[in-house]
């Protein structure tokens, strides 16, 4: 692990840098928030998301930052705290990060999902990458320069939200909508899905930062029919209208559509492997791809993954109705082809209903905080290369940007070329190295400088 420039060479403006290490709290902080089980089981069930916020707060509150508890509903927490800056006429930047997590079954792990444990290099447990490793990160630098007297460059916003995993309708869509002053004058903002690296050839390693998502739409399937025996011919069976539909929607191919991040993307990763890669022709150009391919794939084109069945009562009653469930996302720019598609392979025998959606967004990868983000990554990494990702899936960035703040996913990890960081994402045997979050806490220290 590269080791850092020493700290009083930085160019800070205040504050005693004496003792002062970044990442000295960040394992610890992350395997107690892991402990902390905040599971969101959708349909408005979780559990915990009040005592993780509780939590958060003590700790901020350890090194003087008040901060402020809102509950959509009881028990639905996410917290807000002002951080002041050096330059306290600067807008102010969003750092945000969800503490809920998707549900873990124990007897599919190697470990207790909720225990926190570290070994092999690891803190495992739910949570670990989707996104406590974050949200400790955060907290480690933050305690640090508190006790040392430094601020940031600028006021920063620190935003620990519920609910993200079900789509932020009790989280960050709720804070957005009932209050919109605690936030509204922030401009930027940095969180989950971003900043991690990936290793391209020998000790070349990329780091991807979010500056794109596809757009959500969960969908419910409702077919209608003629109820009647099992034994006989029913030529309006609800259940074979609805399945032929939700088979048109799995299997359908949806075109490749390069949008401006995957071009850019594209034109980065060219120059790294010194591949041609046109991307006028992606099949070709995912053919030269290899292992990327299976992480690119999903930015190309809009995907409708059946989720979900439900329909009958008896095994020789023919009901009435059927229902299911489609994960449906959509590119940046696509939302109007999307849905067009999706109701022609329906059909007139099938109607949907919106169960939870949501925008995409796409934002340039250029900027001031964006070389930022480069130039600290360089420094505590100087093979590392920057390029912008398209996400397929979507964080609470999507509520931030109602409110015209410009958000990108930099949470940053230094990451060893054999771990499937992509396939922990609500996966079995979840984990972070220690390393990497250390490596992601000194990179957070001196953004927090030049942000």
């Amino acid at each position: 692990m590269t080791s850092s420039t020493p700290r009083e060479t930085r160019g800070e403006t205040s504050g005693d840098r004496r003792g002062y290490a970044p990442e000295a709290d960040v394992v610890e902080l992350c395997s107690e928030l892991i402990r902390i089980d905040t599971t969101n089981y959708g349909n408005g069930k979780s559990v915990g998301e009040r005592v993780a916020a509780e939590y958060v707060a003590a700790k901020l509150d350890e090194v003087g930052i008040e901060s402020t508890i809102y509950e959509s509903e009881p028990g639905r927490a996410t917290l807000v705290a002002h951080w002041e800056g050096e330059d306290q006429s600067a807008d102010p930047l969003l750092v945000h990060g969800h503490l809920d997590v998707v549900p873990a079954d124990p007897k599919d792990w190697k470990v207790d999902p909720f225990a926190g444990e570290i070994f092999d290099g690891c803190v495992w447990g739910r949570g670990a990458v989707d996104m406590k490793d974050f949200d400790a990160m955060v907290l480690s630098v933050v305690r640090a320069r508190q006790r040392a007297g430094v601020k940031p460059r600028r006021p920063v916003r620190l935003v620990f939200t519920a609910d993200e995993e079900a789509g932020g309708a009790y989280g960050a869509h709720w804070l957005v909508k009932n209050h919109p002053d605690t936030i509204a004058d922030c401009t930027e903002g940095i969180g989950e899905v971003g900043g991690f690296s990936i290793t391209v050839k020998d000790d070349l390693r990329l780091y991807l930062i979010e500056t794109a998502e596809k757009g959500m739409s969960w969908m419910r399937l409702k077919a209608k029919g003629t109820a009647g025996h099992g034994s006989m011919i029913n030529d309006d069976n609800a259940v074979t209208n609805l399945v032929n539909a939700v088979t048109r929607l799995g299997n359908h191919q949806w075109p490749l559509r390069v949008t401006p991040t995957v071009r850019q993307f594209l034109g980065e990763l060219e120059d790294v492997l010194g591949v041609e890669l046109d991307p006028e022709d992606m099949t070709e150009t995912l053919s030269k791809l290899g292992s990327f391919s299976r992480m690119f794939g999903a930015t190309l084109r809009n995907t409708t993954n059946p989720t979900m069945l439900s329909a009958g009562y008896k095994v020789n009653v023919i009901p009435g109705d059927a229902e299911a469930y489609v994960d449906g996302r959509y590119l940046p720019g696509y939302e109007d082809e999307f849905f067009a598609t999706i109701d022609e392979l329906i059909g007139d025998k099938v109607t949907r209903e919106a169960a939870v959606e949501d925008i995409a967004l796409e934002t340039e990868f250029s900027g001031d905080l964006v070389e930022a983000m480069k130039a600290c990554l360089a420094a505590e990494d100087p093979q590392s290369r920057t390029a912008p990702l398209l996400m397929s899936g979507g964080t609470d960035a999507k509520a931030w940007s109602r409110l015209g703040i410009r958000c990108f996913g930099f949470a940053p990890l230094q990451l060893p070329p054999d771990l499937d960081f992509m396939g922990m994402f609500h996966g079995i045997d979840e984990r972070v190295p220690t390393s990497a979050l250390e490596f992601g806490s000194r990179v957070l220290d001196r953004f927090f400088d030049q942000a």
